[in-house]
């Protein structure tokens, strides 16, 4: 009965730890493709980048926005 409330309160603990990550991550996907839909036009095409934001995690999001979009003014 011990190990079993251990096991779920280490479980816990880490759900404590994740769930923020994983809400921010979903938070900076959407805002990303969002941003890729109303754009009109990108650096390379909309459909490489639309798989690079939702295949590549945190990292592909971030990557839209540093080299995807384009400033033209």
């Amino acid at each position: 009965m011990i190990m079993t409330q251990d096991v779920i309160q280490t479980i816990n603990e880490h759900i404590a730890i994740i769930a923020p990550l994983l809400i921010i991550q979903a938070i900076l996907i959407v805002t990303a493709l969002v941003s890729l839909i109303r754009t009109e036009v990108t650096n390379g095409p909309k459909w490489m980048w639309a798989l690079i934001i939702l295949f590549i995690s945190t990292i592909g999001p971030i990557a839209y926005f540093i080299f995807g979009r384009r400033n033209d003014t």
